[in-house]
Order: C-alpha cells, then structure tokens, then sequence
C-alpha cells in the first residue's frame, strides 16, 4: 500500500462513517486560507478524540497546540454537559484563526484559548488550581515532548487518559541518533512513560491521507 491508497481508504472513511458537518470543513478551509500549516489530525483522527471524550465522560479537558481549532472541535463535541476545554497555542495568529473557528462551529463559549508558549502556561495553570484534567490532548512541537508529558501527568489524576500525536514519525522513532530533536523528544518521553508507574499507555501506527505515523494513549492509574 502507497500514500494514495492510504489517502483514498481514509476518505470512504470520512465520507462513510465520519461524516464531517460544514463546521468542521469551513475550519479547515480558514486555516488554510490564512496560511497555517497543514498538519491538523485527520477527520478520522479528530472523531476518535471525540469518543475518547465520550467514553470518559470528559468535562475537563486540556489541549496543548490549538493550531486552528480542528482538533478542538472535535474534543469539544465530545465533552460533556457544563465541561470546560483550555487550549494552550503559542502563535497569535493561529489562535485568532482558531478563535473564529470555535465561534462558527457553535463551541466557543465552552474554549478558552490560552495564548503564549506550553511550557510557560502550563505552570500556571497549576497554581491557578484548575481541577484535574480528564483527557488531555498533546499535539505541540516534539522536541518539548518529556515536559509535556511530566505536566500532563501532574495535571491529570486516576482514570485521565493523555494522547499524544505523531509519535512514530513514518517509523523514525528507532532512530537512536539523536540528530532529530522531535524523534529525540518522543523517544525521552516514551522513556519516561515505561519509568512511570501511574502510566499504562501503548502506541499504535496509523497510516491515513497524513501518512504513516501514530499516537500514544496514556491512561493513568
């Protein structure tokens, strides 16, 4: 199988049992349209997380890299009655986008986008003393991956589930060198993910029209 294939699979998909509504692709036109990068989760991708949501009964949720707001449609959805979502993206102009985003497809009085970088809003969260996440969703630069992680378990308690996206990078995450920071950081957090005793996670390949990659589900116990 070739990308093309994997490209015309994922697309009966979408068209058969994803079924993205006009909100959803209207995001995805406007992220387009203003020049952001073409790398939000795939329909596919994106209706997962909302059953992930589902299934844990989420009214608190954390995401780390909005982007332009397609990922956190779909996690909105999937968010229970009266929840909260907080997105955390660095880039101003990818939060406007994603702010118009969230208004048009009718979830953004339950989003708050938190603008600056992860790694400096994440402590803060913390002392503000927001509860808990139940799922937290991690979708930002890989090389920053182990701090990810560590505040996503800091931030989580028994039963929250962590996803964390592009982690198998079309297989280079055996890549031992270290010359890539991003396969760098996945394989320190997978390190510290297999030390840490409150994580039951695995990894699972994907390959869709975003090509061969993966996602790692923590649960934490």
């Amino acid at each position: 199988m070739k990308q093309d294939q994997w490209t015309a699979v994922d697309r009966y998909i979408t068209d058969t049992l994803v079924k993205q509504d006009d909100s959803l692709r209207a995001a995805l036109k406007r992220s387009e349209e203003a020049g952001l990068p073409s790398i939000s989760v795939s329909p596919g991708q994106g209706k997962l997380l909302m059953q992930l949501a589902m299934i844990r009964g989420a009214k608190s949720i954390l995401e780390i890299g909005t982007l332009g707001g397609y990922s956190t449609i779909w996690l909105a959805r999937g968010m229970g009655s009266g929840g909260r979502l907080i997105t955390l993206e660095a880039e101003s102009r990818h939060a406007e986008v994603a702010r118009r985003n969230l208004d048009a497809a009718g979830v953004g009085s339950v989003v708050e986008i938190v603008l600056g970088s992860a790694l400096q809003s994440l402590p803060k969260l913390e002392k503000q003393g927001h509860v808990p996440f139940d799922l937290i969703f991690v979708d930002a630069d890989k090389s920053s991956l182990p701090e990810y992680f560590t505040w996503s378990m800091k931030l989580s308690k028994p039963g929250s589930v962590i996803v964390v996206d592009n982690v198998v990078r079309k297989g280079e995450v055996l890549d031992t060198s270290g010359r890539d920071a991003s396969v760098a950081g996945v394989r320190r957090m997978n390190e510290l993910i297999a030390a840490e005793e409150r994580a039951c996670a695995t990894t699972i390949q994907t390959v869709s029209l975003k090509g061969y990659d993966g996602f790692t589900m923590i649960v934490v116990k």
